[in-house]
């Protein structure tokens, strides 16, 4: 691949997600990034993979795309600082629809606003080599999905931001188009709010039978290998059903475990809420 004319400039390119977007750019020499980071932490990283770090002053003014790879909690902030130093016509991406939507990030009606996020491999991806059926997060080599979201600017910015996104989470399957509402009903309503605390009790409910005496290692084969099969069947991935004592049991527990009212995170009130709490120190 040769270089483009693509400038980029990774802002916190040392930290969890910006290490994973370094680490896909440097594969490439399609093109040319600035790699920014102030933190002690996210330094080292980069020392450690031998990148150096760009000056802010000069990079950002002279970069097509600026990616904003930082904490929740620093995005509105940080762009705030950084965006007035844009060039006209270029392009903010940002990776996650919290601060977006929460309406932290800063504007300009002369640059474009491209939300990217990466979807992980799915649990029924099939890898053909160890280290992609190892590969949980992505970026590496296991392909995954990705969402993007034009939040401003014109079709060619979202076409821009969809290439980029593309290439820094590569490999990449597929490439899904939606709003930034639609996003933030993704992550965090469906997928935190909702997937993540039923696993976090079903990892209690675990502990508690491990601690009354169930040994560990059959606890965890067990509820792992039917957390497989019970996705298969209810995503389709299988042409198959519960038994009928299992349809039972789920229909018997659903108004134990669930208030009544719990479908109201996916309302967008709601979900303004809680990328609020997401945004706020």
């Amino acid at each position: 691949m040769s270089k483009t004319n693509t400038i980029i400039a990774l802002v916190g390119a040392g930290g969890k997600m910006g290490c994973r977007l370094t680490d896909n750019f440097l594969k490439r020499d399609d093109y040319t990034v600035h790699y920014l980071e102030v933190g002690p932490r996210g330094l080292d990283n980069l020392r450690a993979r031998g990148v150096s770090v760009a000056d802010p002053a000069t990079a950002i003014p002279a970069a097509d795309v600026v990616i904003l790879a930082v904490p929740d909690v620093a995005i509105g902030g940080i762009s705030h600082d950084l965006v007035p130093k844009m060039r006209p016509g270029a392009l903010l991406m940002t990776l996650d629809p919290a601060a977006p939507l929460d309406g932290q990030i800063a504007g300009r009606p002369d640059i474009g606003c491209v939300i990217a996020h990466p979807c992980h491999p799915s649990v029924f991806n099939w890898e053909p080599t160890e280290q992609g059926f190892r590969d949980f997060y992505g970026g590496i080599s296991a392909k995954q999905a990705i969402v993007c979201a034009l939040m401003s600017g014109v079709e060619a910015d979202y076409e821009l931001g969809a290439r980029v996104a593309a290439d820094m989470y590569a490999p990449v399957s597929r490439v899904h188009r939606i709003t930034l509402e639609q996003m933030a009903t993704l992550e965090p309503a469906l997928v935190e709010t909702l997937a993540q605390t039923c696993m976090e009790v079903v990892k209690e409910g675990y502990d508690t039978i491990v601690a009354k005496g169930v040994p560990a290692d059959a606890a965890r084969d067990f509820v792992l290998g039917h957390l497989r099969i019970q996705i298969a069947v209810l995503f389709k991935e299988v042409n198959g059903t519960f038994s009928d004592a299992a349809y039972k049991i789920s229909k018997r527990a659903k108004p134990v475990l669930f208030r009544d009212d719990w479908k109201k995170i996916f309302e967008l009130d709601d979900i303004r809420e809680q990328v609020r709490d997401i945004t706020t120190r």
